[in-house]
């Protein structure tokens, strides 16, 4: 589609439907020609809602005609041209129309899959003659291989969600995260409430904000997306921040390959991160939250969206929530397949209708975040250990796992290994220790990458690694989000670290020089690598981009692209005679 065409699209009758019906539904009307969001206090330009409005236009034609989007660019006072900027940013999005009508079928390609027989699936779809797409990660790595279907009119799926769920461990009551699951049905609010729901809640309103806050200092609560920042010191930042407007956002964008924690956390206790997200607007002073949550999670948004609607049936959302002075409330949003969206700037830009790019810091987002203004934001695996932390107390709380790594982490298991699933373990058990838990390594363990594309391989050798933050920083490799990628010897790694540098030129978003150009040169370097063989002035290109990418990108994607390709060379996973 030409961006001079474009310019001059006007929409056909069923296009003005569509986003007139969207309109409606969001409360938003029409007084000649200025837009109002009627109804709703303190709400920005109307441009958040661009990108809830490409997703009605996308599953209402299977793609984002120009007309369309030059009237929805209309009715929102968007720029067209910066509409279409955001349109054409995100891979669920498509702004040329299909050539082949039916379901759009992403089928994953990442490691996990492909180890499963996603080729194979691939082809068999394509042998219908039906539209398929290689799809990176999709977070459903253990279930592999994975799908997600998109389709004209009909909701988005992913077929696997029929099988029902499987969870290794569960109905273990001596869980701390995961006890619920199995057990609570996560489509009533009453039996979210008979296992525990909402006590946590009544204690932070009974104790007060600084009370909640001190506890969270003392439990010694770290993020647990990756960067392991102390969850107390960041609420606590917000609260003291003298704003009319704050906000609260849960970071449900788990795009990392290999990381599904979140989306099962959602799909099977969604009233936990309802709870917590809560807890977090009382004490930080926020009465509007925000669940980002990524396009390909079709069963989780629903099962949220369904939670908010009871919660606030229950007075436990909307104004004087649970009888108290305090008001909150959520709403959730969609992304549409972008992995730099996980970082927590580009989601704020993504939220606002922009294209999501990371903004440079400082300013932080505990003083300007979301719409300029200060924020809260966690992942909803951090939320629910705060639930944990006030039900059960600091002392219980840091009974398990070490000093530095206090509580229980989440960790997803995929690949070679016998039993692949979400499991909940005490810091410190070793790596093989959970191993072991999960059922042992199917095959001869060759490397485990731990921490998803981002993160780093380590080798048989590193069984006994404790599996702590400091363990794993004086290991030089990350927990990250708690994906362990599991390859045995039938593997091969020059193809998967191929892949790796090919999710990352994919991936980045080009803003920023290094990145942009550094992931493709990465990617170029090891299809070299592949088709003549090694040689050290490879070896010295690789170690030149990933210090570049490391010490001049504007995010933690460009600063992470090299790491697992850096450690599979210094571990010698490549072929023979590899650099």
């Amino acid at each position: 589609m030409a961006d001079l065409q474009f310019g001059d699209a006007r929409p056909d009758a069923e296009e003005i439907q569509i986003v007139d019906s969207f309109v409606t539904k969001t409360a938003v009307v029409r007084e000649g020609e200025r837009v109002v969001r009627g109804g709703v206090t303190r709400r920005r330009e109307q441009r958040h809602l661009l990108l809830p409005g490409l997703h009605v236009l996308q599953n209402s034609q299977g793609w984002i005609s120009p007309g369309g989007l030059n009237y929805l660019a209309e009715v929102l006072q968007v720029p067209p041209a910066e509409a279409y900027g955001v349109a054409t940013f995100y891979d669920l999005f498509a702004t040329e129309k299909p050539s082949i009508p039916g379901p759009q079928h992403h089928i994953c390609v990442d490691a996990a899959c492909a180890m499963a027989g996603s080729a194979d699936l691939l082809s068999k779809i394509q042998a219908t003659g039906q539209r398929v797409h290689e799809s990176p990660c999709l977070g459903q790595c253990e279930r592999a291989p994975a799908m997600f279907i998109q389709e004209v009119g009909a909701p988005d799926r992913v077929p696997a969600d029929a099988d029902g769920f499987s969870h290794p461990q569960r109905g273990d009551s001596s869980l701390r995260l995961l006890r619920r699951f199995g057990v609570a049905d996560p489509l009533s609010i009453d039996s979210y409430k008979s296992n525990g729901g909402y006590d946590a809640l009544a204690l932070a309103l009974n104790i007060g904000t600084d009370a909640v806050l001190s506890t969270l200092e003392a439990s010694g609560l770290s993020g647990r997306g990756g960067a392991a920042f102390p969850t107390g010191t960041k609420w606590r930042a917000v609260a003291e921040e003298n704003s009319s407007s704050k906000h609260v956002v849960a970071n449900a964008d788990e795009s990392e390959p290999g990381t599904f924690k979140d989306r099962l956390i959602m799909e099977n206790d969604p009233f936990a991160v309802i709870e917590a997200m809560t807890i977090a607007g009382v004490t930080t002073g926020s009465e509007r939250g925000w669940i980002y949550i990524r396009g390909e999670y079709p069963l989780a948004t629903r099962r949220l969206n369904h939670a908010i609607q009871s919660a606030r049936a229950s007075g436990y959302l909307g104004p004087k929530i649970a009888g108290s002075e305090y008001s909150f409330d959520i709403e959730v949003r969609r992304g549409a397949g972008a992995y730099i969206c996980g970082e927590e700037t580009a989601l704020f830009n993504s939220i606002e209708g922009q294209r999501g790019e990371p903004r440079s810091k400082p300013p932080f987002p505990t003083t300007s975040g979301l719409f300029g203004e200060p924020t809260v934001i966690n992942n909803p695996e951090t939320l629910i250990n705060v639930l944990e932390i006030l039900n059960s107390g600091v002392d219980a709380y840091r009974s398990l796992g070490t000093e530095r790594s206090p509580g229980t982490k989440l960790f997803c298991l995929s690949g070679h290994i016998r039993f692949p699933g979400l499991y909940e373990i005490p810091f410190g058990v070793s790596l093989g220790e959970l191993l072991q838990i999960a059922g042992g390594v199917v095959g001869d363990l060759q490397a485990i990458l731990m921490g998803g594309a981002a993160g780093r391989f380590v080798g048989p050798e590193k069984l006994d690694l404790p599996l702590t933050l400091e363990d794993a920083a004086a290991n030089e490799t990350t927990l990250g989000s708690g994906a362990l990628m599991v390859f045995s010897n039938e593997v091969n790694m020059l193809d998967v670290t191929r892949r790796l540098a090919q999710f990352f030129r994919d991936e980045s978003c080009g803003q920023c020089v290094p990145c942009r150009i550094g992931t493709v040169r990465q990617h170029e370097v090891l299809l070299q690598i592949n088709a003549k063989g090694p040689d050290q002035t490879q070896r010295e290109l690789l170690d030149d981009i990933s210090a570049v990418m490391g010490d001049a990108s504007i995010c933690g994607l460009g600063h992470t692209a090299a790491s697992a390709i850096q450690s599979a060379l210094d571990l010698g996973l490549l072929p023979s005679g590899a650099p």
